[in-house]
């Protein structure tokens, strides 16, 4: 039911300028050696030609698709999208995809725990704003050296662990993840606490981890790019559509309010005769006699019914 409503969702709103042909001139199709690809990839590969496993790109690009409308619909919705890439060939990539999109992002070192322990991290993370206020306003430098330098060899660690998740300000709605096998603590932590993964998987890695697989090339730069920047896309469409959404309650809202201070309509005016009944009062002694009356009147007692004996 979920793939059957992604699909609507592409066929509705989601189209992604990029083409296999453009996946093919980036060098997505290229995967690992045939000795080290994982048998799960299988339905992803094309042929092995002279050692090197070739990469379906048309199911590699109707999994981008897939990938990209979830991720749409998500941010559009309000959620975030944690971007995950401590490899050397994706560090600079994701985070300027990070900051491009103001999305949270961890390309140093995966910290252990960021999900499946948050509660603990996010402690952490108000202890290194707390020093960071300290810095700031000063007051660090009243502290004794030893102390001082004892706390900026702490930060100067923090800085490394939460550099990028510092301002996430809750779980993930979803977890886009390059290289499955390199960021196997992530992706294991995204699964056990049910956040939707999206990942750029390679022929040695096992596609069944991650709900939204993007088979390809893991290693090339150009690879890399050419999916992230697609990604990139994606969540700019989010949060246009997020932006839009939040204008047009704001206006309902406003129009709301608009029509509740209005002052109530005049009542139409009465034709030449005619009287309104609304405004007419009943006489003091009129009213009493009617209340007399009703207390005088015996109340009607229910009518029991008969039981016939069996």
């Amino acid at each position: 039911m979920a793939d059957l409503c992604t699909v609507r969702y592409i066929r509705s709103h989601m189209s992604i300028s990029v083409t296999p042909k453009d996946l093919l001139d980036a060098g997505v199709h290229f995967g690992h050696q045939t000795k080290r690809w994982n048998p799960r990839s299988k339905p992803f590969i094309f042929d092995h030609r002279q050692g090197v496993t070739i990469i379906d790109l048309a199911k590699t690009h109707g999994n981008l698709e897939k990938a990209c409308a979830f991720i749409e619909n998500t941010v559009a919705n309000g959620g975030n999208v944690l971007l995950v890439g401590t490899k050397r060939q994706a560090k600079d990539i994701v985070r300027e995809a990070a900051a491009a999109t103001g999305m949270p992002f961890s390309v140093d070192r995966w910290l252990g725990g960021t999900l499946t322990n948050y509660e603990t991290v996010k402690k952490s993370i108000a202890k290194y704003k707390r020093y960071q206020q300290m810095e700031t306003s000063g007051e660090m430098q009243k502290l004794p050296r030893k102390e001082e330098s004892a706390i900026k060899r702490e930060m100067s660690r923090m800085q490394r662990n939460f550099n990028g998740i510092a301002e996430m300000g809750g779980m993930p709605s979803a977890v886009f993840i390059v290289d499955v096998g390199h960021e196997a603590i992530a992706v294991a932590e995204a699964a056990r606490c049910g956040i939707p993964s999206i990942a750029l998987v390679d022929t040695n890695s096992d596609p069944t981890l991650i709900t939204y697989p993007i088979p390809g090339n893991d290693d090339a730069v150009k690879s890399v790019r050419i999916i992230v920047d697609t990604i990139v896309a994606a969540i700019q469409a989010g949060l246009a559509q997020r932006d839009t959404r939040r204008a047009q309650r704001g206006a309902d809202a406003k129009a709301a309010a608009q029509a509740a201070s209005e002052p109530p309509a005049p009542a139409p005016a009465l034709a030449p005769g005619e009287v309104d009944l609304t405004r007419v009062e009943i006489p003091a002694d009129v009213a009493a006699a009617n209340a007399a009356e009703a207390a005088l009147r015996k109340p009607v007692r229910p009518r029991k019914v008969p039981v016939k004996a069996e």
